[in-house]
């Protein structure tokens, strides 16, 4: 089987064949740092991770950046109405950021390069852009990219230039040739945050420092670009051609898109005044239940958010996570015949298979359910052997370590004899019919993360 993903640019699936042996470059875009990211950052977050990890999984050697946008208009302006150093804010929710993705489960980036340390790679590059003849410093001191000078714009929205603008609202400036035009480099306002550079005191336009970072820490052409679809255009589109202009190469083989998280219809974000913080669903629900939600469907399609979506989410993930703790706890215990090593490869064959279909991580969990009902058949039947049940524990951690969505393993202690004994008193109290006693001891253990369940083999206890 073959990989294959769907590729911004050519509009089609294509079979994923890296520029150098299994080694991967992918870049990332990341959020700009002003303030705590929301869960429309978590699901593309979420997202780069599974991929990230199943390219792993397949052999991939992999190395993945994702930048931080730590100076822009809207940092300044927020650092302004705090009364701080701009680099100051931004520094704090970096630190927030990377807090919030750690408790997420998200295996960390290669790397989080900022534009404020790359200031001296991004003038480079302004200069090449401006050499070849595709850039222009004004009179004020700012830097603009020429979109006169190209011809080919609009590679990855399929769409000529002139299309796009139909409609679009656009800032009066005068120091640009054209209105189309894009910053490259913007002249520092009095009071405002600002480097040196040939063209005088400014900061970096936003589209340049993906272009130029990129560049510097993974070489002028990469294996992957991602990021979510409404980064296409303009941002994608003009890091094409910043890069392009700059290099004489192509910036990306690939390019991957996630789609938007929807309340309502409309995308998730700050400027709508409609999100919901990572912090504050971390708050009601596991980073297990976050990431089953957001896996549970295509990564490039919408998917609406809503309370009772995680709800949903999180009773689907109880019943995998009920029977995977019920096989790990049987471990040892099983007298069946069964070794199930043909479950096992048959279900690992049809993870494979429905990831290599662009990371199709909705087929994958519509196999897992499967898998999960046949183990719960087995365990019923008493026909599993232990080794069976190991077989399927393997392929189960082979799964989840591209999804990271089953219960830890806890170390053993002195609860199982603590609970055990608990049961026993309750056992004995329903014998006398003091049944609130009972329950008491049943509803005390599951506010402390123990869930008492009456079966016909007797009474059963899990985490949750």
């Amino acid at each position: 089987m073959a990989l294959r993903i769907f590729n911004t640019l050519s509009k089609q699936e294509e079979e994923f064949v890296p520029i150098n042996g299994n080694q991967v470059k992918m870049y990332v875009c990341g959020v700009t740092v002003y303030d705590d990211i929301h869960m429309g950052h978590a699901r593309s977050i979420i997202v780069f991770d599974m991929i990230d990890r199943y390219l792993r999984y397949r052999g991939y050697e992999v190395t993945h950046l994702t930048n931080f946008t730590d100076v822009d208009d809207k940092i300044i302006n927020r650092a302004a109405e705090a009364g701080i150093d701009p680099l100051e804010l931004s520094k704090n929710y970096i630190e927030r950021y990377l807090e919030d993705v750690d408790r997420l489960g998200v295996r960390r980036a290669d790397a989080y390069p900022k534009a404020s340390e790359n200031i001296t790679q991004i003038i480079k590059m302004i200069e090449k852009i401006i050499a070849n003849g595709y850039g222009y410093a004004a009179a004020d001191g700012s830097v603009y990219f020429s979109v006169e000078a190209v011809d080919n714009y609009g590679r990855l929205t399929g769409q000529k230039l002139e299309d796009m603008q139909a409609g679009a609202r656009i800032d009066v400036n005068e120091a640009k040739r054209n209105p189309y035009d894009f910053a490259l480099w913007k002249a520092a306002k009095p009071g405002e945050i600002s480097w040196e550079s040939p063209w005088g005191a400014g900061r970096p336009g936003w589209h340049i420092e993906c272009s130029a970072m990129c560049t510097e820490y993974l070489g002028e052409t990469i294996d992957i670009h991602g990021g979510g679809n409404d980064l296409i255009f303009p941002h994608h589109e003009n890091e094409i051609l910043q890069s392009e202009a700059a290099n004489q190469k192509p910036l990306a083989k690939y390019w991957l898109h996630n789609g938007m998280l929807q309340v309502q219809d409309a995308k998730m974000s700050k400027s709508l005044k409609n999100f919901f913080t990572l912090r504050d669903i971390l708050a009601k629900y596991s980073k297990e239940e976050i990431r089953f939600y957001v896996l549970s469907a295509h990564y490039r399609g919408p998917q609406v958010y809503s309370e009772a979506a995680l709800e949903e989410a999180a009773a689907s993930l109880k019943r995998i996570s009920n029977t995977v703790r019920e096989l790990r706890n049987a471990v040892g215990k099983l007298n069946g015949s069964n070794d199930a090593a043909e479950l096992a490869a048959d279900f690992r064959q049809k993870f494979i298979a429905a990831m290599d279909q662009d990371f199709n991580s909705r087929a994958a969990l519509s196999e897992l359910f499967e898998l999960v009902r046949e183990i719960n058949r087995l365990l019923s039947a008493n026909e599993l052997s232990n080794q069976g049940a190991e077989n399927i524990l393997t392929v189960l951690n082979e799964m989840d370590s591209v999804f990271g969505i089953l219960p830890e393993v806890k170390t053993q202690d002195d609860t199982a004899e603590l609970v055990q004994l608990l049961i026993d008193v309750r056992n004995e109290l329903r014998k006398a019919k003091q049944y609130a006693l009972a329950d008491s001891i049943r509803d005390r253990l599951k506010a402390q993360g123990i869930e008492l369940q009456d079966t016909a083999e007797g009474v059963k206890w899990i985490r949750i």
